[in-house]
């Protein structure tokens, strides 16, 4: 099992982004053998990709620095420039990407009502549209899997697959957005190849739980994955020697998926412990713990002031809305002492 690191200071619940690389990861990444990765000579970078898209039960991945810049070369696959992207209202891919899809890909989107986790595929049946007289044509449907603005909520394989049905009758696309895709496999038990298997494209991260310092691979066919390089060339993530970061990401795979289950267990822990004043925004699934403060008289800036007046760092979404998120750096001593901050500044 992985170690994990906590701060005595700070304890920082605001992403599982903050993770920091293990004793065990480091070493990896330190004895990684390396090539040019641009010329498909990295052969840790290729293991990484090859182990990947097994994985999801593809034929091939593509090793990328960020998530996002995985979800826009997945999209510019799917959509061409001129067509539409169906999503919800919340998802990554239109909320927190700057205007990626439009700006990189010529790619008009429409969204659905944010729901979270709860996707209604008939809803999305009925806003799809095929090609005709001056309509913009509806070419890939995109979900997020865990859903982050919705509380790392997991979208049910029942609902996924009658999803797929629907695109599959409109011949559309559809894409997933798994940057905690590995969280949604560990609490509903659904193997990664049954979630890859309903998506032509998808992005897999290795920088949030699974506690790699950076990378998010592009996962599909092998035609596509081809044409992802090019497209990853051109927006400038052609790296050289980049094994050393997928060496991280191997050891990630290979320590620090199943662990996900305790984090799971500390966000139902904080979730318990906040649930009496009414601030559960969602039920709490996965390792994303969402409150919702109009029942109190802070809003989510004092909220998380007094928060981090004590040692303990929360995202702030909104005006009334915050977020805590577990992962590896936090350790149940840690959990006890957020536990105590936060229930005494509910009680203010």
């Amino acid at each position: 099992m992985a170690d994990a690191r906590s701060d005595d200071t700070v304890i920082d619940l605001r992403s599982d982004t903050v993770t920091r690389p293990t004793a065990g990861m480091r070493e990896a990444m330190a004895v990684a053998e390396v090539g040019d990765d641009v010329y498909g000579e990295d052969p840790t970078v290729n293991a990484l990709e090859t182990e990947v898209a097994a994985l999801f039960g593809h034929e091939a991945a593509l090793f990328c620095p960020t998530g996002t810049m995985a979800n826009q070369i997945a999209l510019q696959l799917l959509v061409p420039p001129g067509s539409e992207l169906l999503c919800d209202a919340d998802a990554h891919v239109v909320t927190y990407e700057i205007g990626a899809a439009a700006a990189y890909g010529g790619i008009s989107s429409r969204t659905w009502s944010a729901v979270g986790a709860a996707v209604d595929p008939g809803v999305v049946a009925g806003m799809i549209r095929p090609d005709g007289y001056w309509a913009v044509p509806t070419r890939a449907v995109a979900v997020e899997q865990t859903h982050n603005r919705g509380g790392g909520g997991v979208i049910p394989l029942a609902a996924l697959r009658e999803l797929r049905r629907v695109a599959d009758d409109a011949q559309v696309a559809m894409h997933c957005d798994g940057a905690r895709i590995w969280h949604a496999h560990i609490a509903d038990d659904v193997p990664l190849a049954t979630y890859g298997m309903l998506f032509d494209t998808l992005s897999v991260c290795l920088s949030k739980g699974l506690g790699a310092p950076v990378g998010s691979l592009v996962v599909g066919s092998a035609d596509k994955i081809e044409r992802a390089r090019f497209i990853r060339k051109r927006m400038g993530g052609g790296m050289r020697q980049a094994g050393i970061l997928a060496a991280a990401g191997r050891y990630a795979l290979a320590n620090q998926v199943q662990r996900l289950a305790e984090d799971h267990a500390k966000a139902a822990r904080l979730a318990e412990a906040v649930a009496p004043f009414g601030v559960l925004a969602a039920e709490v699934r996965t390792n994303l713990v969402p409150l919702d403060l109009t029942k109190t008289p802070m809003d989510a800036h004092t909220f998380a002031a007094v928060a981090r007046a004590e040692g303990v760092l929360v995202s702030v979404l909104g005006p009334r809305t915050a977020r805590l998120v577990t992962h590896l750096g936090v350790d149940d001593a840690a959990i006890g002492r957020v536990v105590d901050v936060l229930t005494r500044a509910l009680r203010t």
